[in-house]
């Protein structure tokens, strides 16, 4: 295997040699393997950017790597519009590891920012989970120079830092505290605005006097941690009072399980992040979509049927049972319960100032700043 992955990184490495010899532009590109299109924060970044530097264009790469051996043949051709334009721009910007990006030989000049997809951290990845069930081998993280060739890292906050330091195997020092793009939207109260007439639009039976809540799990990809998820999620929906609350499931899209149940809807058409403007209340487990349901005010529930199991197979930075602001529930009794009793909104608050800089405003201007005043 590591064979392999030597002689195909020596073919791409002498097709970028060749590439440097084009003359670079004014260009900046963005790398992502996390979908197919373009997320939210590198729409929000690129579009301020040519606001900002009209002089400039941005390239948006994003394509996952998808199941079977022609997605991984596919994403190999793929990788030569990355090289071409990782040899001819002045700045790549990354969202997820790029293959490329950490392991060839770059100019001097070309600027790379590691703007991380989540607004926070909770389960570990990266040099974190080496060798764990759902981490890498120690191997296959050397021989693809895992999160090598970064000149910096962006996080939320303060806290956040330690977190993207061990995961990255990188100094604390090149860790720059500035907040994603989507926090600014957080915040707007004319995008919230729009975000709910057109889920409620979609959905008028949440535009109604119960309350709404969003129930978003992280995702398990483990085969035995398949079953043990399908009984929690019904669990769940059987617990929920549904005379006083609507249930809307946001589920990863690669999720098989669901529920039909009058009062519960499994949304597929918004993006958890919208449907949190929806959201009276949003239980989860250790998805990072906690910080911006906290950052909405959003009371936050822990249904952590799987803690014990969870934690020994991946584990999670914080010490969760001690600083996740909301009540910790091993079963949909519990929270069914929990949903019932005052909800601690100064937890939730010290939290959120923590984990996200409140002292960031205009995210989105400030990196776009903050990338051009590093050019090299």
């Amino acid at each position: 295997m590591q064979l392999i992955l030597k002689i195909g990184l020596g073919f791409y490495s002498l097709v970028y040699t060749i590439l440097k010899l084009f003359p670079v532009q004014k260009k900046i590109v963005f790398l992502s393997r996390q979908s197919n299109v373009p997320s939210l924060d590198f729409r929000l970044l690129s579009e301020k950017i040519e606001e900002l530097h009209p002089d400039y264009r941005c390239v948006l790469l994003c394509q996952m790597i998808e199941p079977g051996l022609s997605g991984k043949i596919g994403y190999c051709f793929h990788m030569f519009r990355q090289a071409y334009h990782l040899a001819t721009s002045r700045a790549a910007i990354l969202d997820s590891y790029s293959i490329l990006t950490s392991c060839l030989h770059h100019r001097d000049s070309l600027l790379v920012i590691q703007m991380w997809h989540s607004v926070g951290t909770m389960k570990k990845f990266g040099y974190s989970i080496l060798d764990k069930p759902e981490g890498s081998s120690s191997a296959v993280a050397h021989a693809m120079h895992m999160h090598e060739n970064y000149d910096y890292m962006l996080a939320s906050a303060e806290a956040y830092k330690p977190h993207l330091a061990e995961g990255f195997h990188q100094p604390v020092s090149k860790i720059v505290t500035l907040a994603l793009p989507r926090v600014e939207l957080l915040k707007s109260a004319e995008y919230k605005e729009k975000t709910r007439k057109r889920i409620f639009e979609r959905y008028p039976e949440l535009d109604n006097n119960k309350k709404n809540i969003v129930y978003a799990p992280t995702f398990r990809k483990e085969a035995r941690e398949q079953e043990p998820f399908r009984k929690a999620l019904e669990s769940l929906a059987s617990s929920i009072d549904l005379d006083q609350y609507n249930l809307v499931l946001k589920l990863h899209p690669l999720a098989a399980q669901t529920v039909t149940a009058d009062g519960v809807i499994t949304d597929t058409e918004f993006s958890t992040f919208d449907m949190f403007f929806a959201a009276d209340a949003v239980i989860s487990d250790y998805s990072c979509a906690i910080y911006e349901a906290a950052v909405l005010g959003c009371p936050l529930y822990f249904y952590a049927y799987d803690l014990d199991e969870y934690l020994s197979i991946r584990d999670i930075y914080m010490d969760y049972e001690s600083e996740v602001p909301g009540p910790i529930c091993r079963t949909a009794a519990e929270l069914s319960a929990a949903l019932e009793q005052p909800y601690d909104m100064e937890r939730l608050k010290e939290f959120t100032d923590k984990y996200v800089s409140p002292e960031n405003h205009d995210e989105t201007r400030r990196i776009a700043d903050f990338v051009f005043a590093h050019l090299k």
